[in-house]
């Protein structure tokens, strides 16, 4: 959220047309959507999995070998989404994932198969994949948009 902060309006605002960012997303907020989504998506999984059910991971109708499906999905819902509405989006998702976080002790984070609903990970993974490491990801997406301001 920092780096986004710093980049001038007329950057962050941008609706990009050649892949600048990436090929499925268009704009900033696009990006900060897919955050949110996902963190959604794993409030779900969460949510279920702790109420002893098997969650569809990562969709219903979508395996990971098909992933880029699932993404698409994201961007058509979320496409159009002002930059300040996406930060909103994501700063509340964000802020329930975090509360899920710190309910648990590292033991119930970081041990495999210590939920069924996990498989033969472990909850910390689950947690890491759609927080720090999509975060990770995120920002190596709109970096390259720093050498556009002049």
């Amino acid at each position: 959220m920092d780096f986004i902060k710093e980049l001038p309006d007329e950057i962050k605002n941008k609706t990009y047309t050649n892949d600048e960012l990436n090929d499925r997303d268009k704009t900033v907020s696009d990006v900060i959507c897919h955050l949110h989504e996902w963190h959604l998506m794993m409030e779900n999984w969460y949510k279920v999995g702790m109420a002893g059910k098997k969650p569809a991971i990562p969709a219903e109708d979508v395996t990971w070998q098909i992933l880029p499906v699932l993404n698409h999905r994201i961007y058509e819902k979320y496409k159009g989404t002002d930059l300040k509405e996406s930060i909103s989006l994501f700063k509340k998702s964000h802020k329930k994932i975090m509360d899920i976080i710190e309910k648990h002790t590292d033991d119930e984070l970081f041990t495999k198969k210590k939920y069924q609903w996990t498989g033969t990970t472990s909850l910390g993974a689950y947690l890491i994949s759609a927080t720090s490491s999509h975060y990770g990801w995120g920002l190596k997406t709109i970096k390259p948009l720093k050498k556009m301001v002049k």
